[in-house]
Formats: structure tokens, sequence, C-alpha cells
């Protein structure tokens, strides 16, 4: 369906008043998140006119050369170089398959590998197809973190070359060592290597259960089923194969382009049971988990705060999902119920990056989608119980346009204020696009208690630099009491980015350690109260797109308050109290093994 209408002619007395309406129409319809074009498939837009392309093209511009006067108080500055890091995802377009695989990039991972106490980075490296229809993966990058720089440890890791095309990684210690495993998805299976703790990695996948063919993307760990040990949810896209790669035709030129997702039939999601000790079982089809979603995405958290892990789902054109968990492991699957599938409209989206956190401090973990092009961003609060409301427009989120491809996105609070951010990397998926540019502006969000406000930096700043963005994770690189930000793009190096935005507040970071529950300790609340204000963070499992952020919990306390009391829940139903010492910065709290 088209969106706009062709004016008479008649109305305009010369071309720069027809360039002017055209511009202030196009604006318009972003802004007011009007009908999705056809592109929204990706390709299968009609021919825009000579005219209406010019009156587009200064808005376009504006978005990646101009910038209004900075006043942003945030401030992150890219290091990447300096930190000795040189690596960049590889999707192997020069084979002029036009796959849509080659479109979706790959994620990156920080977390402590080798029990150092600092952070380490792992990322994706991607792939290449071959002319006898058969693809191979690009070696990943393990950056060892030794405070000042960083050093890529993947080959005496062991854990540089991968078995398949790889996309996405999530960090989880399936068997409960204490030391965090990996895993990686791609095209063509999974991969999942156990850290052997003396700083290499074994790949156990043969042995492990986990099968999965075709192109899987994220994945999010969880005790799903209350026995301490961590399962897997796999999140799959869409059946493209070698013998499944239509010929589609660029709607801008003619030339050939990815297909949209709309040419391709959906891949069922997977869900695995684990026994703790390396061995998963493959629980799909008794579970009832749906079959038509297009996946990119999966955050787990307890959104009804019930005491287990639920899911949701990011898809990409289709309804996402909501699967409440019974505790035991089964999922019901309630998005379009819980008002969570669609966006106001009704309208499914075309979703990649999703994120979880309780942004309105009501004690409900709320949902946050990177979506499509002339789609909003997708802001879903919880009313309790699981039950969301659509938020996007009341909190400024839709004022953003809908000039933005999203995928990795995280929620945050970088200069501890009490109040989160939203970090978003953005870039197109095709290689004609004609409404918005391939390489796109990551976006920094700042929340001030009522809206969203999008914040402006310099023109040399990385937030002023077009990138095609794909993952995004957070996590104190520099153990200087922020968190920093690394973000990948597709076939460009990746860029580390260092948090030194001021505080006036104290920022305490807190690490749960299960042992009844599962050691990562996913799905736990963490309940304090500020100021007569009670404030609830979570152990939140996957999230952003193709990522794994550092699991660790931050608070921000104001300088008034001496010491602050917490209460735990654990996964395992046990609660713990805790208060922090005056000036305490770095608590690690180990689950009881009785209820205190």
């Amino acid at each position: 369906m088209r969106c706009s209408r062709r004016l008479p002619r008649k109305l305009f007395k010369n071309f720069l008043f027809f360039q002017w309406i055209g511009i202030v129409l196009i604006f318009a319809l972003s802004l007011a998140n009007g009908c999705r074009k056809s592109e929204s498939e990706h390709t299968k837009q009609e021919a825009k006119s000579k005219t209406t392309e010019a009156a587009f093209a200064p808005i376009v511009q504006s978005q990646v050369t101009e910038s209004t006067k900075p006043e942003t108080r945030f401030s992150l500055e890219d290091r990447t170089e300096t930190l000795g890091v040189s690596f960049a995802y590889h999707n192997g377009e020069e084979a002029s398959l036009y796959s849509i695989v080659e479109s979706l990039g790959g994620g990156v991972a920080l977390f402590d590998f080798d029990g150092d106490g600092r952070i380490d980075i792992f990322a994706t490296g991607g792939g290449e197809f071959h002319s006898d229809h058969k693809s191979s993966g690009l070696p990943n990058g393990l950056f060892r973190n030794f405070g000042d720089r960083f050093e890529n440890v993947a080959s005496y890791a062991l854990i540089e070359t991968p078995q398949h095309y790889t996309h996405g990684v999530s960090i989880g210690d399936f068997n409960n060592d204490g030391f965090r495993d990996v895993l990686t998805t791609g095209y063509g299976g999974l991969e999942l290597f156990q850290n052997m703790g003396d700083g290499s990695f074994e790949s156990v996948t043969a042995n492990s259960g986990l099968q999965a063919d075709g192109c899987t993307t994220s994945a999010a760990w969880g005790d799903f089923n209350s026995d301490s040990n961590l399962d897997l949810y796999i999140v799959r896209y869409v059946n493209w194969s070698f013998d499944n790669n239509p010929i589609c035709k660029s709607s801008l030129n003619g030339e050939r382009d990815i297909c949209p997702p709309s040419t391709f039939e959906p891949v069922s999601h997977l869900l695995f049971l684990g026994d703790g000790q390396g061995g998963f079982r493959d629980v799909t089809r008794s579970n009832g988990l749906r079959s038509d979603g297009k996946g990119l995405g999966v955050v787990g958290a307890d959104v009804d705060n019930d005491g287990d892990m639920d899911l949701y789902v990011a898809n990409d054109t289709t309804d996402n999902f909501l699967y409440l968990n019974d505790g035991q492991g089964r999922f019901e699957e309630a998005g379009i119920l819980h008002g969570v599938a669609r966006d106001d409209r009704g309208l499914p989206n075309g979703s990649m990056g999703v994120a979880a956190y309780d942004y309105d401090e009501n004690g409900f973990i709320d949902l946050w989608v990177a979506n499509y092009e002339r789609e909003s961003y997708g802001l879903y609060q919880n009313q309790g119980s699981g039950q969301f409301l659509h938020m996007s427009r009341r909190t400024g989120v839709t004022a953003l346009g809908g000039a933005f491809v999203g995928f990795g996105t995280e929620i945050v609070d970088l200069d501890f204020d009490g109040k989160p951010e939203i970090l978003c990397t953005n870039g197109h998926v095709i290689k004609f696009p004609s409404a918005a540019p391939r390489q796109q502006l990551p976006l920094l969000i700042s929340y001030d208690g009522n809206r969203f406000i999008r914040q402006n930096f310099e023109l040399s700043h990385y937030f002023s630099t077009a990138h095609e963005g794909r993952g995004l994770a957070v996590g104190d690189l520099d153990n200087n009491g922020t968190q920093d930000v690394v973000i990948t793009h597709l076939n460009q190096p990746l860029s580390i980015l260092l948090n030194e935005t001021p505080s006036e507040n104290r920022a305490v970071r807190i690490r749960l350690i299960g042992t009844q529950s599962s050691r990562d300790a996913f799905g736990a609340r963490l309940v304090y109260k500020l100021n007569e204000q009670e404030h609830m963070r979570q152990v939140v499992a996957g999230g952003s797109y193709l990522s794994s952020s550092d699991r660790d919990i931050w608070i921000a306390i104001p300088k008034e308050n001496s010491d602050v009391s917490l209460t735990v829940f654990w996964p395992k139903g046990n609660s713990q109290k805790w208060k922090t010492a005056p000036g305490e910065t770095d608590i690690t709290i180990i689950e009881p093994s009785i209820d205190r």
C-alpha cells in the first residue's frame, strides 16, 4: 500500500516550492511513523520519481553530515586504535550471491574469560561463500584485556577457527564450573566452546546434542526448568540456501539486490534443556514453540515477577513472540494477548535487536525493540503481570523518525544519574536503498524521567559518523566504574568506546553468583530502595543483537546515601538481604544454601 499521494502540479509555482513541499511531506510521514511501504519487505517498493528522490535527498544527507550544537554531557571516546584492536566482521559479499544471510552481520561478547578481573572481547568473524555451494567460517577474534591494551589470543586459546559461517555469540557457564563458555551461531549450525579454565577452549559441539541447521542468529541461556542447569533458546531466521537463492531486483535502479524476508519461509526456533554436564536435549516439539517467526533477536527476563525466566523474541516482519514460563520449562506464547507482538498500529515490525530494563521504575521489566525503517523503535511499558503498553509515541521515541534500520541495542545508565540511556547501532540491509543510506548514524538516547531525547555530538565523534552497524555490547573494559561500549559493523572494523562521562553519584557494580540456582543467576532480581523509591534490576539473558553484554548489575547511589539495603530474589526461589558499606563500589553476592 502506498502511503503518499502525488499532489497536482498546479499547486506549485516553481520547482523550489515543489521540492520544499516534498521535504515537508516526507519528513512528516517519517515522524508520524506512517504506513510502512513495501520496502519494509526490503526491496518491493515502487520506483520513486526523480522529483521525490530529490526532495528526500536533503533529509538523508542531514542525518549523515549535520549535527545540532552539541550539548551532551556524555563522553564516549573511540579508543579502538590506542587499545590495539583491529578486527572486522566479513560477510563474503564478494561471491555476489546477494544472499539474505550476508545482510545479518556479526556480534560481540564482553566477558572475563580467564578470570583475571578484566573484561575481554570476543567477536565472530563471519564467512565466505564458495562456487561449490558451500560456505566456510572466517577466524573469530578473542581479545585479552591487559589493562592498557588488548591482544588477540584466539589462536592460542583454540577458539579462532569456526566450523561454520558465523553470526552471533552468547556467553554462559553451562557446566557451572566458574568459567564462562562461548556459543556461536551462524549459517550451517552452532558451535559450543567449553572454557577449560586454563586460558583455552575446546569445541564440544559434537557430543553436546546441540544440532541446528540453516541460519541460526541470536541465543539466550537460562535455567528455564529450574533444575539449576543452563538451558538454551536458539533463534533461527529463514530458509535461505544455495538452492533457494532467488534473483530480486532493486526498485531503485533495476540491479540485482538482496531479497526481502517475505521471499522466504520462516524456520522454527529451537529449545534445548541442559543436564549441566555438557549434554542438551531438544524439546522444541514437545514445548509447542511457534514455527512462523523469522527470528533475529531474543532476550530472557522475568517479565511477570513470578520467579522464572520468560523469553521475548524479535522477528523480522512477523509477530514478535512472548513466551511465558510456567516454571518447569514449558512456555506459552502470549505476544498478542500481552501487547508486545506488534506496534501501536497493530502491524508486525521488522524487528532485530531487543533489550529489557525497568526504565520507569515501577518494579516490572520493560521491553525495547530496534525495528526497520519507516517504523518506530518499540518501547513496551510493563503494566504488571507481564501486560504491556506501547509507549513510543508518549515518550518521544517516535520523534526520532523512521529513517533508521536498527540492530544492536542496550539500555544502560551511562552517567549514573539513576535514569537509563538507550544505545542503538543502525545500518541498512540492502545494497541499493532508496529511503535512507546503507551507512547510518548510531544513537544515544537519554531519558529525563518523562521523555527520551537523542543526544548530539561533535561532527568528528563516533556518534556523528555513519556505519553499517550490527552487534553491540556493554561492560566496564577499563575498570573505572563506568560501562563502556563495543560495536561491530558490516565489513568494517569494530569500535571500542570508553565511557568517560562524569557522575556525581556513586556507581556500584553487583555480581551475583548462584549456588542453588545456576552459577550465572540469569533471571535473578535485585530490589533496593533509595529515598523511599523502590528500584528493581534483573540479570537478563541474551539481548541486543547477536551479542552478549557483561552480566553484572550496576546501580547508582546518591552521595547522601552512605549505605543501601538490597534484597536478591534468586531463581531457585530463595531470597537474600544485603547491605552496602559506605563508599563500597564493587560487591559480590553468593547465593546462600538456605533462605535468609
